[in-house]
């Protein structure tokens, strides 16, 4: 009688147990972490917590050459893989780059392309990442972005890229279709450039417009997306012209005490500073989980430690049984 009771209930946990590997392996976690951090001491890097991560930023020369020592990243990429985690090259990046205008022309952009694929072979990189903004996109970014895809594809290579709502135009339908999943840069609303524009530059609300934009305007499957969250804020006051500051949540919570459950805070000067806490991040990757196939993290070196760690908030709601 024991045995056969027994049955069933073994039975259902059997299902159980892929289901819950299953369920965390699709939501993924990406953090954008610098080159210069994963060519040094990346011991406590936290691998447990991300899915993937996106090594900022790689860039040629000019002359379309790339000139890092990339046998450097080696020991992070073997630790990585060891623990199931893909490394991506991002491109790009905030600000202007003005050589892509000519690098990507029809009579340089296969040379381009051919380099970033022969890197992620050579170095058993899992993909690049796209991060051109603004100042870097013009007509050729489509035809780039085709010819990559379809160079890495070759070698199932990844495609991703970050894309942002302020100027969506930028982003044809054709040239989204290219990309494995997209991160939905859901900050920088405002900024230190908006002095005039004090307040919160990634809001709970800014989030769900954002992912309203690429996943029902444009009509981007919620798998493909990933939600863009900051490990960072910026402070403004006490006169609209006075010049805004900016800090990483790290630097925010070791220096005032309770701040990480607050979205904003009074800071030296007589001003505010507006960032993410841990109940906007616990919310803000419950929307995630609802609306999209993850989250996105810039950046992880802005985290703090311990119990006020928002990758840990977002690992232990996303992963919560």
């Amino acid at each position: 009688m024991k045995i056969k009771t027994l049955l069933p209930v073994l039975s259902f946990l059997l299902i159980l147990i892929p289901c819950n590997a299953q369920k965390k392996s699709d939501f993924r976690v990406v953090g954008y972490y610098s080159m210069r951090s994963a060519m040094t001491d990346f011991k406590k890097f936290p691998f447990k917590r991300v899915t993937h991560v996106n090594l900022f930023f790689l860039n040629p020369d000019t002359l379309g050459n790339y000139n890092q020592d990339f046998s450097t990243f080696e020991p992070f990429i073997k630790k990585a893989h060891k623990k199931g985690v893909k490394v991506l090259f991002s491109i790009g990046g905030g600000g202007a780059h003005p050589y892509y205008h000519k690098l990507l022309k029809d009579d340089r952009r296969g040379m381009i392309v051919q380099k970033l694929v022969e890197l992620t072979v050579k170095y058993n990189i899992d993909g690049i990442d796209n991060d051109l903004e603004h100042g870097d996109i013009d007509e050729n970014y489509e035809d780039f972005v085709v010819e990559l895809n379809s160079a890495l594809k070759i070698h199932n290579k990844l495609l991703t890229a970050a894309i942002v709502v302020t100027n969506p135009d930028l982003f044809s339908d054709k040239a989204l279709a290219q990309y494995d999943f997209m991160s939905v840069m859901s900050y920088d609303h405002t900024g230190p450039w908006r002095p005039d524009k004090p307040g919160q530059h990634s809001s709970y609300q800014h989030s769900i417009e954002d992912l309203d934009y690429f996943g029902v305007n444009r009509g981007i499957p919620a798998k493909k997306l990933n939600l863009g969250v900051p490990f960072y804020g910026y402070g403004y006051g006490p006169e609209l012209t006075s010049k805004a500051i900016s800090m990483n949540y790290r630097q925010i919570v070791e220096k005032y005490a309770g701040s990480e459950s607050l979205d904003e805070i009074p800071v030296e000067d007589g001003k505010i500073m507006y960032y993410n806490g841990i109940p906007t991040m616990r919310q803000k990757t419950h929307l995630a989980m609802e609306r999209s196939g993850g989250v996105m993290i810039w950046q992880l070196g802005g985290d703090a430690r311990g119990s006020k760690s928002l990758l840990k908030v977002i690992n232990d709601t996303a992963y919560s049984k």
